[in-house]
């Protein structure tokens, strides 16, 4: 083999191998970047991710409490079977309410809490993130017609 060729061959593979590094680490940037959907039987069956991820479901009555002098608010957020105590601290969407639909996005924290960074409510009477609305179909109940 002549030396030009060895060269040849050499920048080649080096090329290649740069091209399968960036490709493995933006593969893996992207795969970071992702937030998954759970429902809370999701999320009480051992589901989630040790990671960030959306919580998804509807904000039990009575259940919102405002920690006084502070930002933080507590609540807790069902899908009719399961339920999954949620704290945030920040200002609530205008739309957010007990008993209406809801999605958080943040990490399980210490005690099963879900410490969210983000709380997303719903926009009018008739919509239900379809996420949630997939949940809630497998898990409430069925009412004889």
């Amino acid at each position: 083999m002549t030396p030009r060729r060895r060269q040849r061959l050499i920048l080649i593979g080096l090329v290649l191998a740069g091209v399968a590094g960036a490709v493995t680490l933006a593969v893996r940037a992207f795969q970071e970047s992702l937030t998954y959907f759970f429902s809370p039987s999701q999320v009480a069956a051992g589901e989630a991710p040790g990671r960030t991820f959306r919580l998804g479901g509807f904000v039990l009555d009575n259940s919102v409490a405002r920690e006084p002098g502070s930002l933080t608010v507590r609540f807790v957020v069902s899908d009719f079977a399961h339920e999954i105590p949620v704290r945030y601290t920040g200002v609530l969407p205008d739309l957010f309410k007990e008993g209406k639909g809801v999605v958080v996005r943040g990490q399980l924290g210490a005690g099963g809490e879900f410490v969210a960074e983000e709380v997303i409510a719903k926009h009018d009477e008739n919509y239900t993130p379809p996420e949630v609305a997939g949940a809630l179909a497998k898990t409430r109940p069925k009412v004889a017609e």
